[in-house]
This record gives structure tokens, sequence and C-alpha cells, in this order.
């Protein structure tokens, strides 16, 4: 089967080199399988009907899988689709096609894909599947008979699911340019901003899957980066995050670095802080020589004092096996300055339990480090083999010693209380979505510790000062004391509207959901894997985001039905009272009417009374 870029160039037809954004009619754009169209009459029932109606009238389920940098590219596949006249819908059941963006860090979200691949071929669904997997696994046979878009092909998934509706067979996997930065987009969240830097690193983890699938390290420009991010600030997006294989690598192949980004990004962000700067995960070697730089860029209003740094082990044997490419000192190095320099400063980390070869000494290095640190977010998987990689060629630990570890370290993690002692202070947050319990709203201090509080959905895409009341093990509870304005800075006093945070248990409540970081590393939201939720129209997108969770919007639907409930009962109630107290009002109509009553009763009683007579 040809890729589509093989038929547009030298003598594919098309007249020799396109340009970029140029949109070809359909026959000449994409390349179909020819064996597709050949099959015996016997085995058309076995394959999706073509569609016969009109391209653009049918209904999209999409689904992600993993990164932020896979949500990016989902959202940006979900606007073209949106543009183009598709209906898309979180239902796969009412859909006519499905696209699913996959994710090949770990095997279980791989087996997840495959699942979900299994079951769209049994309801005879038109099937897209984009992302990591076919693009580092091409002849995977999940994937046979299934049209697929790569990673780099994103602005092109339009032409893929109009000819897949037809009952073609496209494959899309060859390019030599990035996706423009510019194209439609349905966000998840309407004030977020996942804006992918770079696709691609400058590393060779031998563990890692995901460079088979972006690839080696590709740029975009400062100028056009920059001009993303007005654009979307022009939209009413309240926070931007930076996101890559590898933030830290940024620039190197185009002559440039992070610190340039970040600083040509902080100059036009608002000074004030109504839009927020978060920097995406950033492997130690890469910013080691910018340390400074980046504190100062940490230390801005307007940039959150995070930032993702994975070790992966605390032995310096693991790391050299897994070929990282730094010491356990040098990441001891960026953690020590980075708390120096930047207060309030929160580093998150990952952890691989189980490598090969790793021993109880390796282990134990590990959990010193962890305990060391005490990192609130510490993200720990078991090592899984990825196919084809040379650490799946390497000798096991036995998994009933990998799964030991992992308890072990979790166990050590999640005895930490990090955010013991904010009970009472006063916080800045920055409010951008519904908790996934459904009742809270989610807001993060500077220092990114997600705050929950209690509110109006009108609170959404705000800042606030709360109040710190409660803290639990992933989160603190907060009452909203004054709501800032987003034009000066000025605190506007909101009067107690906003009730005090009423979990009865805190470590019960649901975290914020949030993608997994980008490119090798995992990431867990209170130590569980997360999937991205998948974009929505914008028809549909607001009851998505007030009913996050089926349970939670039940309960703040009965809340808000039992106060309307009393407040109805006290009204009728005060109206009866009023009626009572009030003395009555005739007008001269009333007057005869009732005299006119009075009468007849009278002349009634008068021959009642004469007839017996």
């Amino acid at each position: 089967m040809e890729d589509i870029e093989d038929l547009l160039v030298g003598n594919g037809g098309a007249g020799g080199e396109v340009a970029p954004g140029f949109r070809l009619p359909v026959a000449a754009a994409v390349g179909i399988n020819p064996k597709q169209t050949k099959k015996k009459k016997s085995n058309q029932d076995s394959v999706p009907k073509p569609s016969l109606s009109i391209p653009g009238t049918q209904t999209i389920y999409i689904k992600t899988f993993g990164c932020s940098h896979n949500q990016s590219d989902s959202e940006y596949m979900a606007g073209q689709l949106s543009a183009f006249g598709y209906v898309l819908s979180d239902n796969p059941d009412d859909a006519d096609l499905w696209l699913i963006n996959t994710c090949t860090v770990k095997s279980p979200s791989q087996s997840a894909m495959e699942t979900l691949i299994t079951r769209c071929k049994n309801a005879k669904k038109p099937l897209v599947v984009a992302g990591c997997v076919p693009q580092g696994s091409r002849d995977l046979k999940d994937l046979e008979g299934v049209s697929i878009v790569g990673v780099q092909q994103i602005d092109r998934v339009v032409e893929v699911v109009e000819e897949t509706l037809k009952g073609h067979e496209v494959r899309l996997l060859t390019r030599r340019t990035l996706p423009a930065l510019d194209l439609p987009k349905v966000r998840r969240n309407k004030f977020v901003e996942i804006l992918p830097i770079n696709v691609g690193c400058l590393g060779a983890c031998t563990y890692c899957k995901t460079k088979h699938a972006r690839g080696h390290l590709g740029s975009y420009t400062v100028e056009s980066l920059v001009d993303r991010v007005k654009g979307v600030m022009a939209d009413g997006v309240k926070e931007i995050w930076l996101s890559s294989e590898d933030t830290g690598a940024y620039g190197r192949d185009i002559g440039v670095n992070l610190p340039i980004l970040l600083d040509a990004i902080v100059a036009v962000l608002p000074p004030h802080g109504s839009t927020m700067l978060r920097i995406g995960m950033t492997n130690p070697p890469y910013i080691l020589e910018h340390l400074k730089e980046i504190a100062n860029v940490l230390r801005h209003p307007s940039v959150y004092s995070f930032l993702h740094v994975p070790v992966q082990s605390g032995s310096d044997s693991v790391l050299k096996a897994m070929n990282r490419e730094y010491t356990v000192s040098e990441f001891r190095k960026v953690a020590d300055t980075l708390i120096a320099l930047v207060p309030g400063m929160q580093i998150a980390t990952d952890i691989i339990c189980g490598f090969p070869g790793e021993t109880d000494e390796d282990f134990a290095e590990t959990v010193n480090l962890i305990k060391e640190y005490k990192l609130a977010q510490v993200h720990i998987s078991q090592f899984y083999p990825r196919p084809g990689t040379p650490a799946a060629r390497m000798k096991k630990v036995p998994s009933n010693v990998v799964k030991k570890r992992s308890r072990e370290l979790t166990a050590v993690f999640e005895s930490f209380t990090p955010y013991t002692g904010m009970e009472g202070k006063v916080e800045r947050i920055w409010i951008t979505e519904f908790a996934t319990d459904g009742i809270h709203l989610v807001g993060h201090t500077k220092g990114y510790i997600q705050v929950l509080v209690t509110g109006p959905e009108t609170m959404l895409g705000t800042s606030a000062m709360v109040k710190i009341t409660s803290v639990g093990r992933w989160s603190v509870f907060g009452e909203v004391i004054e709501i800032l304005s987003q034009a000066n800075n000025v605190v506007t006093d909101v009067g107690r509207a906003v009730e005090n945070s009423s979990c009865s248990n805190p470590d019960s409540c649901a975290c914020t959901k949030e993608p997994e970081p980008c490119g090798c590393e995992t990431s867990s939201c209170c130590g569980q894997v997360q999937e991205v939720e998948n974009p929505v129209s914008a028809s549909a997108k607001s009851s998505t985001q007030s009913s996050q969770n089926l349970i939670g919007w039940i309960l703040r639907k009965r809340k808000n039905l039992h106060e309307a409930d009393t407040a109805g009962v006290l009204e009728f109630k005060e109206q009866q009272k009023g009626a009572l107290a009030r003395k009555p009002d005739w007008n001269p109509v009333d007057k005869i009417l009732l005299g006119g009553v009075f009468v007849s009763l009278m002349t009634i009683l008068g021959l009642f009374l004469y007839l017996g007579l």
C-alpha cells in the first residue's frame, strides 16, 4: 500500500510538489488500498458498508489514550472534522465512524486500544486509528484492514475520514514537515491550550517506544509559537501547557533553546497573571546548562512554579542501562537548584520499578532518593517491555519482584504528608475545571498544588484568593474569599457566595483528570494511570463540563433541587402569612357583586320560610 505522499510528489499525478495546506481533490489526494475494492461478494457483509451520505454530515466518536501531546493532536483533528461539518459525539454507539488516537508508552494503554478496535470491528463501524501505535508498529496485526493517520499527518484527517466512510482503507504515515499550529481546534477544556513546541526527542532510552513513532527532534519556530500563544489568549484561554516528548530539548535542531522560547512567551503574557503558563516534562540532561535562566522564568507571576523532571531510578547503574544520559547527582543538582532559587517550587518525577537488571541494592537507592526529597507527585510504574526496544531483549526481573517493589515504593510515597501546615493559609489559585467527583471546582496554586473549592460554574476561568480549610493526601480544600478581576488584578468581594468545601473525607475526593506527560514518561493522578477524555462538539461541551461524573452530577442536581424546593416552601409560607395579615381591598365592582350575592341568598331564604308556613 502506498502512502499519500508518494502520490502527491514527483510523478504522483499532481503536477509536482503541493503547497502546504493545499487540499487536492479526494481522488488525487488519498491513497486507496486496491485490495479493499476487489473483495469477493461473499465477504461484503463482514466489512463496513460504504457511506452514501454527503461527506461532512456524519457523526464521529474520538477516543484518546496517552499523553498531553496526544490530547492536543486529538483536539486538532476534532477541530478540523468539526469545521468540515462532522458532528462530534462522546457516545460510540451513535457514531458513524470511530477515531482512536493511540499511545505506545505502556502495555495497558495498548491493550485497551486493541480491545476498543475489536469492539469497533464487531460493531461493523468504519475505523481510523491515529497516534504512536500505528506510526511505530504499522505492521501490527490489529491494524490490518484499518485506516491509519500518522502523528504528523493530523492535518489530513478529514480526507482519511471521508475515504474510510466510503469503505476504503487509507494509510498516511510519511511526512517531512510539521503540521501547522493554526489549525482549527476543539479543546477538551476551553480554558486550557495544550501547545506542542516540538515533536520527537534527542534521547535513545532503551525502554522507549515513542521515539519509534515521534522520531528525531523537530521544533517549531519561536515566532510561530508566540503567535499561537497570542491567538489562544484572544480566544479566552487561561492556561497554556507547553508539551512535547522532551520540553528541555526544544530548539536544539534550529539553533535556539528553551530559555529563549520561554522569554519570548513570557513577554506576551498578561503581567497580572490572568493567563498562566505551565512548562512541560523536561529531562535532566537538557536543562543543566540553563538552570538559572529557567528558574528566573519559573519565578514570573504568570508561570507556574512547577516542573516535571523524570529521574526513573535512584541508581546510576540502572540509569546507564536505560541510557538516560545523566546521573542521580545531576538530577539532584536540577532539583536542589530550582528549589533554592524558586519560592514554593514543586517538582514531580517518575520512577520505573523492576527495570531489567535492577538489584535489591539499586531499588534501595531509589527508595532512599524518594524519601530524601519527599516530592508531592511521584508517578510510579512497573516496567513494561515494549516490542522492538533494546530493553525488551534484556533479562527481566521476575514479575512478582517487580510488583513487590512497586507496592513498597508506593507505600513509602503515600506515607508523605506534603501539604501539612497549609491550613489557614491564603493562596491565589487559577480555576479551570471540575473535579472528577462532579461537585468541586479545581484550582491550582502558583506551585500547581491542586485546590478543591465549591462554587458556581461561572467561576471557571477565573483567578481567586482562597483560604485553605483542610488538607488531604492528594489535594487541599479551600474557601473562596475573593475573586480577582482579570482586567487589572483588582480584588472583588464575592461576599460569602461560595460555601466551604464540604468533603467529609478529603482523601476520598477525586483528583482532576489530566493527560499523562509526554513521550517515554508515565504519569498518574493519585497513583492511577489516566485516560484522556474525548473532545466533544461545542453543543455538548458545556453539559460535559458540568457533569464530569454521573454520581457527582446527580449529587449536584439533587442539592440544587433541594435548595429550590426549600426556597419554594419558604416563599409559599411567607405568601400565606402575608395574605392573612393584609386587610381586604374592595373596589366598587366587588362591592356590587357581593351585594347581589347577599340579596339573592336572602330572597331564597325568604321563599323557603314562606313555603314552609
